[in-house]
């Protein structure tokens, strides 16, 4: 793969060609990784609405019929239920791992198998969430593709 980068002050932004003769997994992948920069979400805490870098949530959950966007440092309430936040950021690497949890799998630090076919996964910030039998699948086959990736 050949990477060329053009710095002239004189344009306007930044714009990202990629040649390819096909467009395989792997540029696929870094397709959706450039999405991940660009993509933000609005996370209210005390009243206020921030911008929030999709990048930087760790995982998103639900409780009480409300949803919460979970940083290193922060929680931030969501106006949007899960099921919208699942279909947005789906392609942007994040899983569902319970009926109330959806995971960030770049912030995945360890996963562990557990008993009754369910995994502990830890993530960046230390924080432990169990991924359920009925989302298990999903999480081999994101860390079967990761395996895969790295070998190439």
């Amino acid at each position: 793969m050949k990477i060329t980068l053009n710095q002239d002050p004189s344009f306007g932004e930044t714009e990202i060609i990629i040649n390819c003769p096909q467009a395989d997994e792997d540029i696929l992948r870094l397709i959706a990784m450039l999405r991940v920069c660009q993509k933000k979400l609005v996370g209210i805490l005390d009243g206020e609405r921030h911008l929030l870098d999709v990048k930087d949530i760790l995982y998103i959950d639900t409780a009480d019929k409300k949803t919460f966007l979970y940083t290193e440092k922060q929680v931030f309430q969501s106006a949007l239920r899960l099921y919208e936040l699942e279909d947005t950021l789906k392609e942007l690497d994040f899983f569902r791992a319970g009926r109330s949890a959806i995971l960030n799998f770049r912030r995945v630090r360890s996963v562990r198998p557990e008993l009754g076919r369910r995994w502990l996964v830890t993530m960046d910030n230390g924080e432990q969430i169990w991924v359920s039998r009925q989302y298990a699948g999903e999480l081999k086959e994101k860390l079967q593709q990761a395996e895969r990736s790295i070998f190439q």
